[in-house]
């Protein structure tokens, strides 16, 4: 399998689709000013206890307090605690977390009563970013991720990814982690960890000590509500998290960005700097790469995907709701059962893919066409048990009810991915109403002469309709030529079929489209 990562960087976001063999799996959008991303850890001040709920508000400086459940202070949050107060406290230099002594652990059948008041401040890290109506959710057993290794403060257990399946490699990497990790850590080694050597789990190790060592320096000086410690930024998490040997190429459109990332991957794979390549063409690069047309047909409330059979996606507050529909499949000769067989199959690995894709979470139910016949219920569970295997979120599956519906749960730790994919009428932008046709190349020479007056921009794209790009550059003397000669400006022009026909707009040097 061929991975691809394409990363489109605009000024007030990044856009990172992730290719399968060409296919599309993954989007993900970050903003620019994104704040309360999963992983950052904050000083919070408890705002109010709910023992009903043994549970806890925490202003972590969103508008909306975040939520803190019992269950989510981990075992060592009295050590954690105890830590704080002491380097709060301080009059000189404390010493480092492995000659700390930690507290007992907490009873998991307590209160939160017995551990938390109003106005105490704790530290606590996001555990789910803000989503709807609801503040972030947060958790105090704190874990800071590398590329190999998951640092665990005041743990002193060291596990391995289950992902690893030899268990010769699994002793070897436990045995290796527990003979350099200091005391009062925890560790989890990662997937990728797999036949690593000693001395690049080493570095690494050292260099997430020295990330939590560094939340605590100036923590005297901070006063809460404050970020302590950020995560990494949504794109170098996901390079993090999804960087292996079937990447053969990332491909990014932003020079500034372009070097960034490939240092970045210095640090963490420097064998894999050579895949990452500046796109400098002149189309879009999501519409070089083919993305933005599998979006529009991916993300919209119907979706085909084999033979004319089509999923039907709709949401509520509570759950997803996802049922499967032959279309003209129905026609085919072979039999009612095997039809829904083969139908059920391949909707159960679009299904997995649009899951994925939209990063939709909570509970999801799926309403399969009907099979008489219990073991092809069970191979459609288990093609989207194998479909859903390449999922990074956790999720459960169970198997079909005799009425043709699944249940899955699906980890949701950020909003939902949703892209608006009808289009206003480009012809009359929602009116019902069209301006005359025959004025629109009079419309763009009168915003180019504009433009040309008041930016004197040296360099001009206009992005039209592909028939109205015909309309200006084909002839012996072409518009565009008359107009080379008439200013003495080279104006590109870009055929673009996501404009509509009557739509057009002028984009400047660094890509940036000019708002008149």
């Amino acid at each position: 399998m061929i991975s691809e990562l394409i990363i489109d960087a605009k000024p007030k976001e990044i856009a990172i689709a992730l290719l399968q063999d060409k296919r599309l799996v993954e989007l993900n959008k970050e903003k620019s000013n994104i704040k309360f991303s999963v992983g950052d850890i904050y000083l919070g001040k408890v705002k109010k206890i709910m023992p009903g709920l043994n549970a806890a508000f925490v202003d972590v400086g969103y508008e909306k307090d975040a939520f803190l459940h019992y269950l989510d202070l981990g075992p060592q949050f009295q050590s954690l605690q105890k830590y704080l107060r002491l380097w709060k406290n301080r009059k000189a230099r404390l010493p480092s977390l492995d000659r700390f002594k930690p507290e007992k652990d907490i009873d998991k059948h307590g209160k939160i009563t017995h551990l938390l008041k109003a106005g105490q401040e704790i530290f606590v890290q996001i555990a789910k970013e803000p989503i709807s109506s609801k503040g972030p959710r947060l958790t105090s057993e704190i874990s800071i991720a590398g590329r190999n290794l998951v640092l665990i403060p005041f743990s002193d257990k060291v596990s391995v990814s289950t992902k690893i399946h030899s268990d010769e490699e699994r002793n070897r990497l436990k045995r290796l982690v527990q003979s350099i990790k200091p005391k009062n850590y925890g560790v989890i080694v990662r997937t990728v960890a797999k036949d690593r050597k000693v001395a690049l789990l080493d570095a690494e190790l050292r260099t997430l000590v020295e990330r939590w060592e560094s939340a605590f320096k100036e923590i005297n000086t901070v006063t809460a509500p404050s970020l302590v410690l950020g995560e990494l930024n949504r794109t170098s998490t996901i390079l993090r998290d999804l960087l292996n040997s079937s990447f053969n190429s990332i491909h990014i459109n932003d020079i500034s960005l372009f070097r960034e990332i490939k240092d970045y991957i210095g640090t963490i794979a420097p064998e894999k700097q050579k895949i990452v390549k500046h796109y400098s063409g002149r189309a879009p690069i999501f519409n070089h790469f083919d993305i933005d047309k599998q979006i529009k047909g991916l993300f919209g409330k119907t979706v085909s995907f084999k033979s004319g059979a089509y999923l039907i996606i709709e949401h509520t507050e509570a759950l997803h709701v996802i049922d499967v529909n032959s279309g003209n499949r129905s026609q085919h000769q072979n039999s009612q059962e095997t039809n829904a067989l083969e139908v059920n199959s391949a909707a159960a690995e679009e299904i997995a893919r649009q899951l994925r894709l939209r990063d939709m979470g909570g509970i999801i139910v799926v309403d399969f066409i009907d099979m008489t016949a219990a073991e092809n219920r069970k191979k459609v569970y288990e093609k989207m048990k194998e479909a859903m295997g390449k999922d990074r979120a956790k999720h459960n599956i169970l198997p079909l009810s005799k009425f043709g519906l699944m249940q899955i749960t699906r980890q949701r730790v950020r909003p939902e991915m949703e892209i608006q994919i009808m289009e206003t009428c480009p012809s009359c932008g929602g009116s019902g109403e069209v301006s005359p046709s025959i004025l629109l190349i009079d419309q763009i020479l009168n915003q180019y002469q504009y433009i040309l007056k008041k930016y004197n921009k040296p360099y001009l794209t206009l992005r039209v309709h592909p028939y109205v790009a015909a309309f200006l550059v084909q002839g012996r003397l072409s518009i565009q030529i008359k107009w080379f000669f008439k200013f003495r400006h080279r104006l590109r022009i870009d055929p673009d079929s996501n404009i509509g026909m009557i739509n057009f707009e002028f984009i400047d040097q660094r890509g940036d489209k000019i708002i008149v």
